[in-house]
């Protein structure tokens, strides 16, 4: 039995195209979120990242659940398992790049080779709903 990742990620779209992010030193953009931490609900899971990720604030009482997507974890052993918990949800104030990430795109499905593993399972379950272009 591999190991689980545990994460929870924003899904903003916007016009057809996905808010992701690029962090330092990465190849590859990632939705935003991160991972739990102790005793964090989904939903304080979500606020925390974002904040720190992005600088805005996420309406916590319009966060929805999208779905749960599981896949091998980019750049760990095989058998490594990331699950991700995605959440669309409002938010307040202006989404900046913090520290840690490098850059921020809006991306449409035609730049899904240029995501994580996960990621391409969400690329591929919106566009089919007809939400990413």
């Amino acid at each position: 039995m591999g190991r689980i990742i545990d994460k929870v990620a924003w899904i903003r779209l916007k016009n057809g195209r996905i808010l992701s992010t690029r962090s330092h030193g990465k190849d590859v953009y990632y939705l935003p979120g991160g991972k739990r931490e102790p005793g964090e609900s989904d939903q304080d899971t979500l606020v925390r990242e974002i904040k720190e990720e992005l600088t805005a604030d996420i309406v916590r009482e319009s966060a929805t659940h999208v779905g749960t997507f599981e896949a091998q974890a980019h750049g760990h052993p095989e058998g490594t398992l990331v699950r991700m918990t995605c959440y669309t949800a409002d938010y307040s104030g202006n989404l900046a790049a913090s520290s840690e990430i490098a850059e921020v795109a809006w991306l449409t499905y035609a730049d899904r080779p240029r995501v994580s593993p996960v990621d391409r399972i969400i690329f591929d379950h919106l566009q089919a709903t007809g939400q990413l272009a």
